[in-house]
């Protein structure tokens, strides 16, 4: 057997492994990248660390660290209490503020796990006490939380645009995150009228009740996370992304957020001051093309010193289990890339001889797998081995690119992965095996038809 093929079984292994046994997929691959390195591609510590992702780990960090001050300090309940505020009464509104207010959250770095475990219990209060579908408004927050997923400064599109850069590839960051935005902004329109959308704007404005939901929301998410995740979250907590679950589920019920009306969370000096950075952090990254993780750290720290205990709070919240998934990934395509694999593996499925082929099964691969582990761990795989593939010319590079994010993340409405087990958690009142059913027949809908149509609007018409 070749050392080659040795490598590819090696990371099969991993993503097995990390699915069924609930072990985090980047400490398995650093596993993998020692033992594959030192017994199969003869390479010291130093060979191996080289593919270490340095620049990765501080954006990472820097990112979820800033948005575990905007948690700990009460600014992201702000608002999301300032959002469900504006829908008073216009219950057909209600699903689409939960959608923006996701998205926003993780196009600002909040990890998406993090933004739905944060917005998801308010949201499916909502739909209880209005009547509404709670499969609408769960995979609302999934694919809000997705269509903001991979802004420049999002921890998504950092890792995305990361590997694109450090591949060599022509990439395109606001086409990224428009392939995004815009897919999942179509599956949210098509998933609003077909599940009683239509019904709720017949509806028309209802009185307003006191946002008694909102405190159960906040509670409810503790009591929720505890019983409906046994289902399916074991598999992708061990994904990585998934690991960032546990921290924000505890949306801060010490913290002013106790009061029954959507007023019960003020605005002060450190939520000021955060609301502040985070648009200071927008503007560094975008107007002037500053590093988003050396941006986000120095934020952080300005901001931990002005107020140090909301500091000490946000270490502990930091996303260690993604920074640690990606790492170990990324690693272990390093020492890929050392010994040749990725050059074989981008040669072999060049070989099927027609690239949209090979192109449109690199998407279905990125589905299937990252509806049971984990999305970021499985782009930061799939897109080095694309890369020979690619480097023929023949498939534009940014449309793929871009195909196999969609491909591989709009699949987490899947109650396998955390952001749906994080739903069919948070949902009150509901027949939970149904509930988990319908997740799990939409979820192999989505597997089955998004990877398709991606590849048809983003790969055939030759995009990069």
């Amino acid at each position: 057997m070749s050392p080659e093929l040795i490598s590819i079984l090696v990371l099969v292994v991993v993503f097995v492994i990390a699915t069924t046994r609930s072990v985090n997929m980047g400490a398995l691959a650093f596993a993998a990248a020692f033992g594959v390195g030192t017994l199969v591609a003869d390479l010291d510590a130093d060979g191996i660390f080289a593919g270490f992702p340095g620049d990765l780990f501080v954006v990472l960090v820097g990112v979820t660290y800033l948005f575990a001050i905007a948690r700990a300090n009460g600014t992201t309940d702000w608002l999301v209490h300032a959002a469900v505020r504006l829908v008073r009464g216009r219950v057909a509104l209600i699903p689409w503020v939960m959608f923006a207010l996701t998205g926003a959250l993780t196009a600002i770095g909040a990890v998406s796990p993090a933004a739905v475990a944060i917005v998801a219990p308010i949201a499916l209060s909502f739909a209880t006490r209005y009547s509404i579908s709670p499969l609408l408004m769960g995979t609302m927050v999934v694919h809000g939380a997705q269509a903001g997923g991979f802004s420049p400064i999002s921890i998504y599109g950092s890792i995305v645009n990361g590997i694109v850069e450090r591949e060599k590839l022509p990439g395109s960051e606001v086409g990224l995150f428009l392939a995004s935005l815009v897919a999942n902004l179509l599956i949210a329109a098509v998933l609003f009228a077909l599940l009683g959308g239509r019904k709720l704007w017949a509806r028309g404005a209802v009185p307003p009740e006191d946002g008694g939901a909102l405190g159960k929301g906040g509670t409810g998410t503790g009591a929720g996370t505890g019983t409906g995740t046994g289902t399916g979250t074991g598999t992708r907590t061990s994904g990585g992304t998934g690991g960032t679950a546990p921290a924000a589920v505890a949306v801060r019920p010490d913290q002013e957020t106790g009061g029954a009306e959507g007023t019960g969370v003020r605005l002060n000096p450190s939520r000021v001051a955060t609301l502040v950075a985070l648009v200071a952090l927008v503007v560094a990254v975008l107007g002037f093309d500053l590093d988003a993780g050396l941006t986000a750290v120095t934020l952080a720290v300005v901001l931990s010193t002005a107020w140090p205990d909301d500091s000490r709070r946000a270490v502990g919240e930091i996303a260690w289990s993604t920074v640690l998934l990606i790492c170990g990934v990324l690693t272990y395509v390093g020492v890929l890339e050392e010994m040749g694999t990725i050059t074989w593996a981008g040669e072999g499925v060049g070989g099927i001889g027609v690239p949209l082929l090979a192109a449109v099964l690199l998407c279905y691969i990125g589905a299937i797998v990252s509806a049971f582990a984990s999305s970021v761990g499985i782009m930061g795989a799939l897109i080095p081995l694309a890369v020979p593939f690619l480097a023929q010319g023949e498939i534009g590079a940014v449309g793929m690119i871009a195909a196999l994010a969609v491909s591989a993340t709009v699949v987490d409405v899947s109650p396998f992965s955390t952001n749906g087990a994080l739903v069919l958690a948070a949902a009150p009142d509901v027949d939970r095996d149904r509930f988990f059913r319908q997740l799990m027949i939409y979820g192999g809908i989505v597997v089955a038809a998004v990877p398709a149509l991606a590849w048809l609007v983003l790969v055939v018409p030759g995009f990069g």
